[in-house]
């Protein structure tokens, strides 16, 4: 494993070959129940129709895998039989299927893990994100990418210049939801926003916001190493809501991007929404939360989910190529595909923690 905040390796990485040829099998850690996972070997998967093979290079590991791993299941999505997670990769592609033209051998991608059927209503719609039969990467029952390679419809294979790293790369994945949610709020230039929880996703959403226009932005964490980090990002003001209440803070955002899915949070942060203002609820907490109704209907707030992204992977990788988003200095930990189950609970022994990336060729 690499040290926290140190990143040797995804800087200069491009692929290269394996340290020992395999040519039809791969690695892959595979999750067999709760707090269990394995190395094992497996079939290298073979391209289909339209389809790409992909050399795996970094992989980040999200609060999605984490709970799979420790609770076996994720509301309605359970693990039923061995599962490979992992759901923000990048890499390489190595081999195309049958009608695939998209992309050159070498090509570097950042994979779109989400998969739809192009057909339902949803997709003909262009809410492809809403799609009811999504094969999305590390969802049951579809393998992720904590793996050697991967095949994905070549679509969702999007080319990311040699300016961004592998981890960069990877990282694609998280800040399109931070796209998605700005999309959603409409965030655009004089907007106040107000990020509610700062791990990678509120951190994304800051950065997001501020390139939307934004003009203040103040997130809200209970971790002073996420807080002095979101600040060195941007950050307009940030509060420590264990020392200090959001309703003393005297900022009455036009937006509310509600990253901690902690029901107590939701509550406060709605209540200090500005007038027609609009609330996109990002972060994933329980079933059921309390909501100020009579806040919200006397303020004539807008109140929405957000799931996934659709379309924003050439607007993303266009951000950080701009430098407006800056996804390695969210990186502060490497680890290899045999510590899977490193990476997936070095939250619970590092406090400083907030991205750790699998690197599945070493």
């Amino acid at each position: 494993m690499t040290s926290h905040n140190v990143h040797p390796r995804s800087h200069h990485r491009r692929g290269g070959e394996p340290k020992a040829t395999r040519e039809h099998t791969m690695r892959a850690a595979v999750l067999h129940g709760v707090g269990k996972i394995t190395l094992e070997e497996r079939p290298r998967p073979e391209p289909g129709p339209r389809e790409v093979l992909v050399r795996v290079a970094s992989v980040g590991t999200c609060g999605s895998d984490v709970h799979y791993y420790e609770h076996g299941r994720i509301g309605d999505f359970v693990v039923e039989s061995p599962l490979v997670l992992g759901h923000e990769p990048s890499g390489t592609v190595v081999a195309a299927g049958s009608g695939a033209g998209r992309h050159r051998l070498g090509q570097r991608v950042s994979l779109e893990p989400g998969v739809p059927d192009f057909t339902c209503p949803q997709c003909r719609a262009g809410r492809y994100n809403l799609c009811p039969r999504m094969r999305f990467f590390g969802t049951p029952p579809i393998d992720g990418a904590f793996c050697e390679y991967v095949v994905v419809h070549e679509e969702f294979a999007h080319p990311v210049p040699d300016a961004l790293s592998d981890d960069a790369a990877a990282l694609i994945e998280p800040l399109s939801v931070g796209v998605w949610s700005c999309g959603k709020a409409r965030v655009g230039p004089g907007t106040r926003v107000l990020v509610t929880g700062a791990g990678p996703v509120g951190l994304l959403c800051l950065q997001a916001a501020l390139a939307f226009g934004a003009t203040d932005v103040m997130i809200t964490d209970v971790n002073p190493v996420r807080l002095g980090l979101a600040r060195d990002l941007g950050a307009s003001a940030t509060l420590d809501v264990r020392e200090d209440r959001l309703a003393d803070a005297a900022f009455d955002p036009d937006v509310l991007l509600e990253c901690s899915g902690h029901p107590a949070a939701i509550g406060e942060a709605v209540r200090s929404v500005e007038r027609a203002g609009r609330v996109v609820l990002v972060g994933m907490g329980g079933d059921e939360i309390p909501l100020p109704l009579a806040h919200v209907q006397t303020r004539e707030l807008e109140v929405t989910g957000t799931f996934r992204y659709a379309n924003t992977w050439p607007t993303a990788i266009e951000l950080v190529v701009s430098g407006r988003v800056r996804l390695d200095a969210l990186v502060t930990g490497h680890y290899g595909l045999a510590e899977v189950e490193q990476a997936l609970t070095a939250g619970t022994r590092d406090p400083g923690l907030v991205k750790a990336v699998v690197q599945p060729q070493e």
